[in-house]
C-alpha cells in the first residue's frame, strides 16, 4: 500500500481519503468504540475501509491524533 497517491489511485480508496473519515467521526464523538467506528466507517466508504481502516488508523497513530484504550476497547482523538 502507498501513502502517496499516484495518477492510478482513486481518491476515495486511500490510506488519507479513509483517515479523514475516520479523524471526522472522532471529532465529532471524541471517543468511540473499534467496531463502532470500524461499522461508521463503512457505511460513509465504498468498501475501502475493510482494507484500509488498520493502515488508516496507524496514519492517525503517527500523526498522534488518536489514543487507544484497550480497556473498553475505543480511540480517542487527542487533537487540538
Amino acid at each position: 500500500m502507498r501513502l502517496l497517491p499516484t495518477k492510478h489511485s482513486h481518491p476515495d480508496k486511500t490510506i488519507i481519503s479513509v483517515s479523514y473519515i475516520l479523524l471526522g467521526i472522532l471529532k465529532q464523538r471524541r471517543i468511540e468504540s473499534f467496531d463502532k467506528l470500524f461499522e461508521a466507517a463503512q457505511k460513509k466508504s465504498d468498501g475501502s475501509a475493510k482494507l484500509l481502516f488498520m493502515p488508516a488508523i496507524n496514519f492517525l497513530f503517527l500523526l498522534d491524533l488518536v489514543v487507544y484504550h484497550s480497556k473498553n476497547d475505543s480511540f480517542e482523538y487527542t487533537g487540538k
